[in-house]
Order: C-alpha cells, then structure tokens, then sequence
C-alpha cells in the first residue's frame, strides 16, 4: 500500500471510530451476506464517511463501483485507499466537468443492479444515455434533499423506471443529518476559508428548511445575527416565531455580511441581488449544485478577479471597488473548505442507506417505479442502535398504556 493509501487507511479508520452503528451493521452483514451476487454503481461524496459505508455494504456481498458526487470533496488519499480494497474507484479531487461526467459513465460501467446516488446525475445519466442499463437496475436510493426533487419530477412525468428509496426524507436524516450536520459543517467550512469572526456578523440564511435550520441555530449560537429568506410562508412564519429576521433577499442584501444558500433550487442569489452587497460580503452555498449563487453575473459584474486569496476563497472587485468573496466556487461549502458533517452525523445517515439497500435487495420485486420513503421500521432500528451505542436507555409502553393507545373505547 502506497503512502497515499495508507494516509486514507488512517482516515478511514479515524471515521470509524465514531461509526458505531454502521460498524455493527458491517458485521451482522458479513454474517448475512443480503447483497451476495449484487453490482452497486455509487455517485457519493468520496470521504472516509463514505468509505465506512461502501466497506458494509461489501462485506454483504456487493461488488462496488464508485464516481464522486462532487469533485470539490473528493479525498484522494480515501480514494487510493478503497482501491486497495478492490473497489472500482472513479474519482479525483478538483476535475472537470467533463472528468466529472466520464467518470459517472465509467462507474456505470459495472451494469449495476442498485445504483446510489447523491444529487441525482448517475441516476439522470442512467435514464438519458446510458438507458441500456436499466432492465437490469433493480433500485436506487437518494442521499439529497436536490436529489429527491428530482426523482420526484421524474415520477410526476413517469420517467423514472425503478424504485428509488429517498433515504434523505427520514426523521433521523432531517433532523440529525440536515439539520445538525449541516448547520455545524457549513459554519466550520465558512470559518475555515475566511478566518471570520461570526459573532456581530449578519448572516443571511437562504431557505428555512431542515439544512437552513440548523446554518440558522448554530450561526446565532455563535453571536451572529441572523436574516432567514424564504418562499414558503409556512417555514417564514416559523421563521419569524423563532426570532429570526425575516425578509426578502433584495433588502437582505444591502446589510448581510455573510450569506449562506440553502434551498435546492437555482439562482437564490443574482445580479441585482450582488449589485447592492456590502464590501467584503462573503457568499457561500449549503446546497447540492453549484447554481443557487448566480456565478456567471458575478464574473460579469466584476472588473478583477483574485483567485486564491485564501484558500477555497475567490475575491471579486466590483466597477465600484466593492469587493465580494465567494466561498468553494459556489460549490458545496461544507464539503469543500471542511470536511463535510461529522463522522458522528453521518453514522447514522449511512447506516439507514445500508439497511435501505438491504431492504431493496430483498423488497425490489415487489417494488413499481417510483419514490419510496424508507420503511418506518428501519428508520425506528437506527434511533434505537444509535441510543444503544450512546449508552441511552428510554422508557418502554406498559401493556395498560398500549391498550390505551389502541383502543377508542377508553377516554377520560
């Protein structure tokens, strides 16, 4: 093993430590082999989190073929490490566009039976131009709140030709993944490329969703005042009922000093919007793709532009001499200035995607093509291992108490 892989060996292992869950699960999978015979082909974000999942689910009996979901976060010591395992890996740090694609293609290549997928292009790619593949894909599922959308529409339109588990629509994934994994990642990638003092600062938080929530909560932890935008009243008005200043992005922009997209949809933050920023407003996105900052109207707006002027941070000098900083090149901030969620987070995350493909290799006969949320049962086994491995006991229904709760016929 080469220096670089023995560097992701120790990554990987450092992961594992606070995996106890999906460790567990590796060994009641090696013992029960539920995906012997079965062909994975995996766009994910390629860390050593990941490489804690791909190892579970290959001692249960899957061959792997992997692609990065974002060549921003790919670590290159994890990768040379997942070869030396005998996987396929197709994947480097800092690509191309084309790169990016070729090798989503070359992971493909494998003919997969379950496809896994975090933001939904292997399973695009699957269903546009390599449509050949499909009679053999028997399920997938979906890390991402973008991703999820987008099957979704392809459901809508009755596009999509297998059963797809939206593992990022479970209550221990939004709460604990979304929530509390991007809200600390997103402020550590932030801190990170800027060096920023967040307490006094005004941060403007796209989007009120689970993510936005927690970039919302662990930004005024940390002494910031906080603007939330929003289109949906509903998350505005809980916005607003949490104590957070609620208002338009157009005013939100002429006082944010850091502004954090958050939303799964395109061009959150635009040329008007850029036209009346502070000086040295810095722009960081949480969301999957790289569109919710309008990129190009920044590039067209600026007169200068200094790459690098630290790392993972761009500066962009404005006719009038303002000078805006964008984060990651609008790309994933947490998983590009920093490491992505902790590996705690994802213990439990990852750990639901491997009973989930569990259960999909067992269940997808029975399956039509659409989008399916992870069985409830599943989601319960992963609170309870999680607990377990905390050393967590709660309380338990008596047998009058489960009567009660399943009878009409008792009231007051």
């Amino acid at each position: 093993m080469g220096d670089v892989a023995e560097a992701g060996e120790r990554r990987i292992g450092w992961a594992a430590r606070a995996m106890p869950v999906l460790t567990a699960l590796g060994e009641r999978f090696a013992g029960e082999r539920p995906l012997e015979g079965l062909r994975i082909a995996a766009c994910l974000h390629v860390t050593a989190e990941t490489a804690v999942l791909l190892g579970t689910l290959r001692a249960g009996g899957a061959e792997i073929a992997l692609a990065a979901s974002n060549p921003l976060s790919t670590q290159d010591d994890v990768a040379a490490a997942l070869e030396t395992y005998g996987m396929a890996v197709h994947a480097r740090a800092g690509v191309d566009r084309t790169t990016y694609y070729r090798h989503i293609h070359q992971t493909l290549d494998i003919s997969p039976n379950i496809v896994l997928d975090d933001g939904c292009d292997l399973v695009n790619i699957l269903h546009t131009e390599r449509m050949e593949l499909l009679d053999a894909v028997s399920g997938g599922c979906e890390e991402t709140t973008t991703g999820v959308i987008r099957l979704r529409q392809m459901a809508t339109e009755d596009a999509l030709r297998f059963p797809v588990v939206a593992v990022n629509d479970t209550r221990t994934k939004r709460m604990f993944d979304n929530r509390y994994g991007t809200g600390q990642s997103t402020l550590d990638g932030i801190m990170r490329a800027t060096n920023i003092l967040m307490a006094g600062r005004t941060v403007v938080v796209a989007g009120f969703g689970f993510c936005g929530r927690g970039v919302a909560e662990r930004a005024r932890g940390l002494g910031a005042r906080v603007i939330v935008t929003e289109i949906d009243p509903v998350k505005a008005l809980d916005a607003m009922l949490q104590g957070y200043d609620v208002r338009p992005m157009d005013r939100a922009a002429e006082i944010g000093d850091v502004f954090v997209t958050v939303t799964g949809n395109r061009d959150v933050i635009r040329g008007e919007h850029l036209a009346v920023m502070k000086d040295g407003a810095i722009l960081a996105n949480a969301g999957h793709f790289d569109v919710e900052i309008d990129v190009r109207a920044l590039e067209e707006s600026a007169t200068a532009v200094r790459f690098g002027i630290r790392p993972n941070t761009d500066e962009y000098v404005m006719a009038d001499g303002r000078r805006l900083l964008l984060l990651s090149e609008g790309r994933l901030v947490n998983l590009t200035a920093a490491e992505g969620h902790p590996a705690a987070v994802m213990d439990m995350s990852f750990s639901a995607q491997a009973l989930a493909v569990a259960w999909l290799a067992k269940e997808s006969v029975r399956l039509t093509p659409g989008v399916y949320d992870v069985p409830a049962e599943i989601d319960t086994e992963v609170a309870r291992l999680k607990l377990a491995a905390a050393d967590v006991e709660i309380d338990t229904l008596t047998d009058d108490q489960e009567q009660y709760l399943h009878s009409w016929r008792l009231g007051s």
